[in-house]
């Protein structure tokens, strides 16, 4: 019998031993997150375990409610060693569940505690725990140098101002802190807080947005913004993927019913989504941006709940949207242009993963190695068995020795040991089949592969 979480956890055999020692000091990329780059800026301390911990944390929020926690411990009022006592009770029976592998991981590498946490051992977790923080050396900042984080994106709207991200520029910090523009908001011409949106645009940018040409004319100054300090990725929310193209003169009518007020049936929608994702797609492809894709998520599926906390609190689940069609005939419609960006597509729902991993086939080249790629094991699929799927699909049907590698998409400062789990899963992959006989061992070539996903892929594909 193994022993818990040892030096060789998850590393099955001398071979992935090996390779683990090739990749496990290399620098993090953090391509995809959603930190606060005003905590960044700031370089925020945090007054204990439970507030770096638990707050903004859906994925222990959802396990704590099936443990029948009452909800005043997970976001409510209650004391912040009380909720942390939740959550330990909570882990010690989670079997099975990566959190439970993610937990232990950030008690060993952030806080030297290498102890069960469970109800019995709160007190004493909470206490080694909480006298680590209150270090002087326990910062964001230092977090990054500790986890030797070379790079992060954050998640960032078109009508931000950035002032956080310059700020960050101009502080001496080590790691590169750079902005990804998610523009959501512009894209979601059915809401009731479009209008107020396309003001806001229009007070910042000096383009009257009251038709779709000026809705992009202030977007592309924005993009152009954003890349003036630093951005080199977009990232979407295709919540379902549509294409349904039209000209612009459909495009401004649609925009001016929605500053109207009036009600935007679902194929205006698609359309109006249509004609800016292409304007969009063709922008980054000139820049020479990254364009990420998430797709088959469907968001805070609790009216009641979401009425009482609001969204990202831990109500979101996979779809079984349809993906191929509209994806492949966006993605044609840029590459008919020569103007398809690099890509990163992301499924949430693991059934579309051989799709995607097929997709991505058909729109390779430009001597870009993995120009387009199929995104890793994403939320619910950030598991032993999500990645090792993802990663064994992409191997059969694309070039796993091209993947871009791991990201947190985390809100949390203590998710950087996701990397080492990734990392771990990645090498054991490699060398169960090298141990199968299903790739020789060469230990150069293998060196070469492991290292490329874990982080040279990414450096060389994004340019940071």
């Amino acid at each position: 019998m193994k022993t818990f979480m040892d030096a060789d956890f998850l590393l099955g055999s001398e071979t992935a031993k090996t390779l683990f020692a090739k990749v496990k000091d290399l620098p993090i990329i953090d391509y995809h997150c959603h930190l606060e780059p005003k905590e960044i800026a700031e370089n925020k301390r945090f007054r204990n375990i439970t507030e770096i911990w638990l707050g903004g944390d859906h994925y222990k929020w959802r396990l704590m409610r099936a443990n029948g926690v009452d909800e005043r411990f997970v976001t409510g009022d209650a004391p912040d060693y009380e909720k942390f006592e939740k959550w330990c009770e909570t882990i010690e029976d989670c079997i099975g569940s990566p959190l439970y592998h993610w937990t232990h991981l950030e008690l060993q590498r952030y806080f030297d505690y290498h102890g069960l946490l469970s109800k019995k051992t709160a007190r004493e977790a909470w206490e080694v725990c909480n006298a680590v923080i209150a270090r002087e050396d326990f910062s964001v900042w230092a977090i990054f140098e500790k986890f030797n984080v070379e790079s992060l994106c954050t998640t960032d709207d078109p009508a931000d101002s950035l002032e956080y991200h310059k700020q960050i520029a101009a502080s001496g910090i080590k790691t590169k802190v750079l902005p990804t523009l998610r523009p959501g908001k512009a894209m979601a011409i059915a809401d009731a807080g479009f209008a107020a949106y396309a003001a806001k645009l229009t007070a910042l940018t000096g383009v009257k947005v009251d038709s779709f040409s000026n809705l992009w004319a202030a977007l592309d100054s924005r993009i152009d913004f954003f890349h003036e300090n630093g951005c080199r990725l977009s990232d979407h929310a295709l919540d379902p993927p549509v294409f349904a193209p039209c000209d612009d003169a459909q495009a401004d009518t649609i925009v001016q019913k929605a500053l109207r007020g009036e009600a935007i049936c679902t194929c205006e929608d698609a359309q109006f989504k249509t004609a800016l994702m292409l304007r969009l797609g063709k922008k980054y492809a000139a820049l020479g941006w990254t364009m990420q894709l998430h797709m088959c998520a469907q968001r805070n599926n609790n009216s009641r709940m979401f009425a009482a906390l609001g969204a990202d609190k831990g109500y979101d689940t996979m779809s079984d949207t349809l993906v191929v069609a509209p994806i492949a005939q966006y993605l044609d419609a840029l590459a008919t242009d020569d103007l398809l960006p690099k890509t990163i597509l992301y499924s949430l729902n693991p059934a579309a993963d051989d799709l995607l991993a097929a997709m991505i086939g058909n729109f390779q080249g430009g001597g870009v190695k993995g120009k387009i790629q199929h995104g890793s094991a994403w939320w619910f699929n950030d598991t032993k068995t999500g990645m090792i799927k993802q990663m064994t699909t992409l191997a059969n049907l694309g070039m796993l020795s091209r993947f871009v590698g791991m990201l947190t998409d985390s809100r949390s400062f203590l998710s950087y040991t996701r990397h080492e789990y990734f990392r771990r899963i990645m090498v054991n992959l490699l060398a169960d089949w090298v141990e199968n006989g299903e790739f020789p061992n060469d230990e150069v070539k293998l060196s070469d592969i492991a290292c490329g996903i874990a982080y040279e892929n990414a450096k060389g594909y994004f340019g940071f």
